[in-house]
């Protein structure tokens, strides 16, 4: 491997960076993928699979068109992705609710709302408040502490496991070169070039792409841009498999194809403590058995959690 050179090399393995290796690599450029492996505070691993748009880009209506562009490709993505190599992403997109406990929790929906349809301005951004009855219609078996929802068509669900699964194996059937288990220990420049020291020797590439997650907040210095990256842990727990029970997902509350059903609400600023908390389990189970009454019956199966790679604003990074 010592002094091989790529036309672009992508750091950080996870589902960000394999997408933009793939798409690199689609493009015709040599790629090498730079994992590091599961000694990384991956994403990805705790990725709860929504694709969505309900609450993306309050105040900043660029993203907010990001985010419905997005949306509105992923089942090309799908697509591309299961003629290439036959996996199936299990993509539904029939749409989104937010379930609301509590009239002030619908209130505060309706503003947010309202006010990221203003700032779409022609773009549009369609959307409904839902009373009660109308949420039972689309989710069946909603419990009677629910009063109420909002709605957005644009908004669903897919497994993240395939989804890495399909890009890496993608990858690879494209020519791309995936390196695991990657160290950096040395980071240079010289002209037209970017070289990389690892413990699998030199790596050299025209082009970088910072798609470490956490790691960016370290690496980015060392390129020229800054990435103030802060970890936010998340948990979620996983259900045993039941019936279908469940046509769409919602914001905190999901089946997947196999039927387990995934509940995940925390927002912990805990810096990189990756440890899982009772209380904050319990109450996320609470929350889900009040939501569905029927939820509160079947057995926890699995849980874990995550660190989230948050911005000081909450909006992304490109530079």
């Amino acid at each position: 491997m010592t002094g091989r050179r790529f036309d672009a090399m992508v750091i950080g393995g996870g589902l960000v960076g394999s997408a933009i290796a793939w798409g690199l690599r689609r493009e015709g450029l040599s790629v090498a993928l730079l994992d590091e492996g599961d000694a990384a505070f991956r994403a990805s691993r705790g990725n709860f699979g929504l694709v969505w748009v309900q609450s993306k880009g309050l105040g900043a209506p660029w993203y907010q068109r990001w985010t419905r562009q997005s949306a509105e490709s992923w089942p090309g993505l799908a697509d591309d992705l299961a003629k290439q190599n036959g996996l199936s992403l299990g993509l539904s997109q029939p749409g989104g609710l937010h379930l609301c406990l509590s009239d002030r929790e619908m209130n505060k929906r309706a503003e947010r709302l309202e006010q990221m349809k203003r700032e779409a301005g022609n773009y549009g951004f369609e959307y409904r408040m839902l009373d009660a009855r109308e949420a039972r219609d689309l989710l069946p078996g909603l419990g009677p502490a629910v009063v109420g929802a909002s709605f957005t068509p644009y908004d669903g669900h897919v497994s993240p496991l395939a989804l890495l699964r399909s890009r890496h194996q993608g990858f690879t059937a494209l020519g791309g070169v995936y390196l695991p288990n990657v160290k950096i220990t040395g980071i240079a420049t010289a002209p037209r070039n970017f070289l990389l020291e690892t413990n699998l020797g030199t790596i050299q590439a025209e082009r970088a792409v910072l798609a470490a997650g956490l790691g960016n907040a370290k690496l980015a210095p060392h390129f020229g841009l800054k990435a103030p990256v802060r970890p936010q842990r998340g948990q979620v727990l996983v259900t045993e498999r039941t019936r279908a029970a469940l046509p769409m997902p919602t914001t905190t509350i999901r089946q997947t194809g196999e039927g387990s059903i995934m509940l995940g609400d925390s927002v912990e600023e805990v810096g990189f403590d990756t440890r899982q908390s009772q209380p904050v389990m319990a109450e996320i189970a609470h929350r889900a058995a009040l939501c569905f009454p029927w939820i509160g019956r079947l057995n926890v199966v699995r849980a874990w959690s995550a660190l989230r790679v948050m911005s000081p604003d909450g909006l992304p990074i490109y530079d």
